[in-house]
């Protein structure tokens, strides 16, 4: 009796922080409307926005679809980095593990190159060799013949992702100083300053979709992170739900990272954090940490945009940050540890 009170007390805990998480970020998105460079740094909040042209439109069609980039992209990153932290039952991996981040980059850096970066090519090619990390992580671990299937697949993300690293080095290396070289390197420390509502209309529906099935898995994925043997035992096909689970999480990472570049961190570090808030259920914590992602990148993209005459790329600022809190959080448990 006393273990099913303590349940229930637990889950409306959790309830009430996520929806004050909720809340949170709604009244943020809605406040950092107001902030920019115009007509003056940092906050302006205009008597007559019907009589302000300018203001309006920058609002709504800078602001505001760059604001929705950051939630989605924020909670997709997330939500794909607790994916595969459950799945592999280790918190200290994320999406660029099985190579994704570093095929993107290679795909995006290729067509900056050859394709004189053109948007629409540059977010097509890092997704086809992002989801090709993957095929050739998945297809190498079936080929290795140590160790079981999830510790295949980390040797072979750990291969592919040298493969695909060498090679954008040979990209980079061929590039045009003055020009492309400077493109990739402004790509690869991320940045959300390219959002626009036909970017959201083209790519974040199927995001959105990519988000929902990770939503609706929730309830599996503490069965799934036990051993297959278990997870047979309780009627889950493991390998087909593991599958359909890595290649959701890598389509969402690689379509978002196509338009944002190469975001770090935020799929590591929020899902150990929303383990930490809300437990290690997953039902609880997988939404936990989406709201917990969207609402660390918006509040970065809000600081890089804002903070500095110049705007600091958002993925050098989820870097440090992100940086910073692991250190902390290590440092915590080895304290914890000692004592």
């Amino acid at each position: 009796m006393n273990a099913e009170r303590s349940y229930h007390n637990e889950q409306k805990r959790n309830r009430a922080i996520l929806l004050s998480l909720l809340l949170l970020l709604l009244m943020l998105s809605l406040l950092f409307l107001f902030a920019g460079r115009y007509p003056k740094g940092g906050f302006s909040f205009p008597k007559d926005l019907s009589q302000n042209v300018m203001m309006k439109n920058i609002m709504l069609n800078i602001r505001l679809p760059r604001i929705l980039l950051a939630l989605i992209a924020g909670a997709i990153l997330s939500a794909a980095g607790f994916t595969f932290q459950m799945l592999f039952s280790n918190p200290l991996v994320e999406p660029g593990f099985l190579g994704v981040s570093q095929g993107s980059a290679f795909g995006a850096a290729l067509v900056i190159v050859v394709g004189n970066y053109n948007s629409a090519l540059v977010q097509v090619s890092a997704t086809f060799f992002g989801l090709l990390a993957l095929g050739a992580s998945y297809f190498l671990a079936k080929k290795f013949r140590f160790g079981g299937w999830l510790l295949r697949l980390v040797l072979s993300g750990i291969a592919v992702s040298a493969i695909f690293s060498s090679a954008l080095g040979v990209v980079k290396l061929v590039a045009e100083p003055t020009k492309d070289l400077q493109d990739i390197t402004f790509w690869m420390m991320g940045g959300l300053w390219n959002s626009n509502w036909k970017q959201i209309l083209t790519v974040m529906p199927i995001v959105l979709v990519c988000l929902a099935i990770l939503f609706s898995y929730r309830w599996r994925m503490n069965l799934l992170s036990l051993q297959e043997k278990s997870a047979y035992s309780v009627g889950l096909n493991p390998r087909l739900d593991r599958t359909v689970l890595l290649v959701v999480a890598t389509v969402g990472t690689t379509l978002t990272i196509s338009l944002t570049g190469l975001i770090g961190w935020v799929g590591l570090i929020m899902p150990h954090l929303a383990r930490k808030l809300f437990g290690s259920d997953s039902k609880v914590a997988l939404p936990g940490s989406m709201v917990m992602g969207s609402l660390f990148l918006l509040l970065c993209d809000t600081v890089g945009r804002t903070l500095l005459p110049t705007e600091i790329p958002i993925g050098l600022l989820t870097s440090f940050i992100g940086a910073v809190i692991f250190i902390v959080i290590l440092s915590l448990k080895h304290q914890e540890g000692k004592a």
